[in-house]
């Protein structure tokens, strides 16, 4: 029967299966192979057999209709050995727990709180900024979003540890490749240099953020922020009972993570883009100079009418999406598109891959923030998935989209930003997707 057909799968070489290949370069390896084998395809990682799929209708297969077939994939089983059991790697009622606590910290309500940090931090951040000067936009764009996701969500200020921060946080996602090889489990035994400096990396962070937790703790006070919540909140459909301060611990880590690196990642590659479409960048000054007048700030109440500021944003992320792909681990056999899934097999989907088929966009590879006004992004049910997709959905999606929109509308006000010729730009997927070599760019007073 079709059902227990196996899908393609590209040639493989005598050590490692696809390994190596994969690893040298995953995007190019998974946009290669699902334009010459089709929707779904297998692949071998060391001793892991893997699943990709390129279909809309899959992938909502595996994040909505199936989705109780699979748990998390390696990649996030194996993240659990920096942020324990948070939102971002928990399963089943527990996961539920979690996230039934820290919903409120991200309704639209609270989340307009914090749009005034967001732009005030921004202006402030960009103030330092010299005329003619050679930024690194990418380091620019890590701290000013970390300094804002720990004032936003706890309600601290970590200006004097940021360069420590950013360095630990580096650190350790580029201790994430190893942790995804085969058998890592040992090699992080070992006393390896990656091994001690990911450890010191842990510890330093550990050591702020049990800080933080345990400076509110003693106060008392109810700031307003995730952190207050989560430590006021209890499981009231659960077992009645709050958080630990390991569990604080781990949510606070996993949002101190995800919440600076993926916007700092989708703000970088923006202006990237802008530099080389400077038609796009013209309409994008002429809102802001319409919407945003009188020398004030991007407020939330800007934020409807920064229309075309959106689209740039959506377009930026369709392109380079700073989660560049998702994997799940089968917990049962089951069939998608007509073929066979076995249990314990991992099912890998990438938003970098999707969102460049040109059979749902045109001109894949072209730059176009228009396509969105024909075609709202939300229409666009998992060919469009840069917050993944189903209950597992990114819970600070809206937090992601509001922060994004102001400090580009900030930034862009007052500055353009050009990419030095010179400066090789590649792309790294590692946990997000980073410039592998920062982004050099010379910014310009408006």
């Amino acid at each position: 029967m079709k059902a227990f057909q196996q899908p393609p799968s590209p040639k493989r070489s005598i050590f490692g299966g696809h390994f190596f290949e994969f690893r040298r370069n995953a995007l190019t390896f998974l946009l290669k192979n699902a334009h010459e084998l089709g929707d779904v395809f297998q692949f071998q990682i060391g001793p892991q057999r893997a699943y990709f799929l390129n279909h809309p209708d899959y992938i909502k297969d595996v994040l909505m209709t199936y989705q109780s077939s699979f748990v998390k994939g390696r990649a996030l089983q194996r993240s659990k050995r920096l942020l324990g059991e948070g939102l971002l790697t928990s399963e089943g009622e527990f996961h539920r727990r979690q996230r039934r606590l820290a919903q409120p910290a991200f309704h639209r309500q609270r989340i307009a709180g914090y749009a005034e940090v967001m732009s005030r931090y921004t202006e402030n951040h960009i103030a330092n900024w010299k005329d003619g000067a050679t930024l690194d936009l990418s380091q620019e764009m890590m701290s000013l979003t970390l300094n804002i996701v720990a004032k936003t969500l706890f309600n601290a200020n970590v200006g004097d540890e940021t360069k420590d921060v950013r360095e630990a946080l580096t650190t350790i996602l580029e201790m994430f490749s190893l942790l995804l090889l085969p058998f890592s489990e040992l090699l992080e035994k070992l006393p390896l240099p990656q091994s001690r400096r990911f450890n010191k990396s842990k510890e330093k962070l550990d050591s702020i953020i049990y800080r933080i937790i345990e400076e509110r703790r003693k106060n008392g006070e109810d700031a307003g922020d995730l952190l207050s919540m989560l430590i006021l909140a209890t499981d009231t459909e659960g077992d009645g009972e709050g958080m630990t301060n390991e569990q604080l611990r781990n949510e606070a880590l996993t949002i101190f993570l995800a919440g600076h690196e993926t916007t700092a990642n989708a703000l970088t590659w923006t202006f990237y883009l802008l530099s080389q479409n400077e038609d796009v960048e013209k309409k994008l000054h002429e809102e802001l100079d319409s919407v945003v007048q009188d020398g004030k700030l991007p407020a939330m109440e800007d934020v409807p009418n920064l229309k075309y500021t959106e689209k740039v944003l959506a377009e930026s992320m369709r392109l380079y999406p700073p989660a560049w792909a998702v994997g799940r681990l089968a917990v049962k056999d089951l069939e998608i598109g007509g073929y066979h899934i076995p249990k314990d097999s991992l099912v890998l989907m990438s938003q970098y891959v999707m969102h460049r088929d040109p059979r749902y966009y045109e001109n894949p590879e072209r730059f176009n923030p228009e396509r969105w006004i024909t075609d709202p992004k939300d229409s666009k049910q998992f060919t469009y998935f840069p917050f993944g997709g189903g209950a597992r959905r990114c819970i600070g999606d809206q937090f992601a989209w509001m922060e994004g929109i102001l400090l580009l509308a900030v930034i862009a006000r007052k500055w353009k930003l050009r990419h030095v010729a010179e400066h090789k730009v590649e792309t790294q997927a590692i946990f997000t997707l980073r410039p592998k070599y920062g982004m050099q760019m010379i910014a310009n007073q408006r």
